[in-house]
């Protein structure tokens, strides 16, 4: 078994490129930990690292055992640092990457159950609309769409299948005439939506009876914010397509009218997504038992 701490004493000498600095984090002194690396590149029959007056280098043997045992150590210390947590009340942050739409619909109305029970634990939410790499930009969790979600990656549904809306005020209608199919739609003013994850424009995804339409309308407003294109479709500056959800009470009450209601079926709703191989936060696993969705 000594041979783990052998291991753990190579990597943390290939990581820091010095035996001092290795020694310090290690609590160790340099010379004993020298001794250790010899003793075990002995035991190998190889060299693993190569040493100067100035520096320390990994050889190719080295390098291939650290691209090996490094991954691990770092999830035996994840699974400790979460073991260790269990002893007192969860505490921690916990960093989420989501788009304006979940953030507002789903994560807010979440946390305003979940903040009190837990003052401890501090949520911090990044919007994004591109489609980030959570584990390299230092984030716990994202929020997307369930198609989008990596196959490597557990995911939680968090909310019901959704449907989207084309719809502007009565004011619009009584300058334009109402739409009667997709197409009708490249006649009118569009307010359009830009995202860095459909390189530019996105198109309005419309469809009926199994025909897909993709609409790029023209118009002299492109925003990234919810709020805007809602705020926007609701002064009679153009045609809005939303999430239904953002926009059935203005519907209902008459400050918009909906049109092609036919060709906006509903698609497959938001999940939590982190990585499968990190052991998770507890309060990132109370989190997600929060945002779990228990609806149909």
């Amino acid at each position: 078994m000594e041979n783990f701490n052998d291991l753990a004493a190579f990597a943390a000498v290939a990581r820091e490129r010095s035996f001092t600095r290795a020694a310090a984090k290690l609590r160790v002194s340099p010379s004993a930990l020298s001794q250790t690396i010899r003793n075990l590149e002995e035991r190998l029959g190889l060299r693993l690292l190569t040493r100067t007056t100035r520096s320390v280098a990994s050889t190719e043997a080295g390098e291939r055992l650290l691209r090996t045992i490094a991954p691990r150590f770092e999830e035996i210390e994840a699974e400790l640092a979460a073991l260790s947590e269990l002893r007192d009340k969860p505490a921690g942050t916990v960093r989420i990457t989501a788009g304006e739409h979940p953030a507002i619909s789903i994560l807010q109305p979440a946390l305003k159950r979940f903040l009190p029970v837990y003052p401890d634990i501090e949520v911090e939410i990044i919007i994004d609309y591109g489609l980030t790499d959570i584990v390299s930009e230092g984030f716990d969790a994202g929020v997307r769409m369930g198609e989008q979600v990596a196959k490597d990656m557990i995911a939680v549904r968090i909310g019901p299948n959704m449907r989207m809306a084309v719809v502007a005020s009565p004011a619009y209608f009584e300058r334009y005439p109402i739409p009667g199919t997709p197409q009708d739609l490249t006649a009118h003013q569009c307010i359009n939506i830009r995202l860095p994850t459909y390189g530019g424009i996105f198109a309005w995804g419309l469809e009926k009876d199994g025909r897909e339409v993709k609409v790029r309308g023209e118009g002299q407003l492109v925003f990234n914010s919810l709020g805007m294109r809602l705020s926007s479709a609701l002064e009679g500056l153009g045609v809005a397509y939303m999430p239904e959800d953002q926009v059935l009470p203005y519907i209902a009450d008459g400050s918009l009218v909906r049109v092609l209601e036919d060709w906006c079926p509903s698609f497959p709703g938001y999940h939590l997504y982190y990585p499968s191989r990190r052991q998770q936060s507890p309060a990132l696993a109370l989190l997600a038992d929060v945002l779990r969705y228990r609806g149909d």
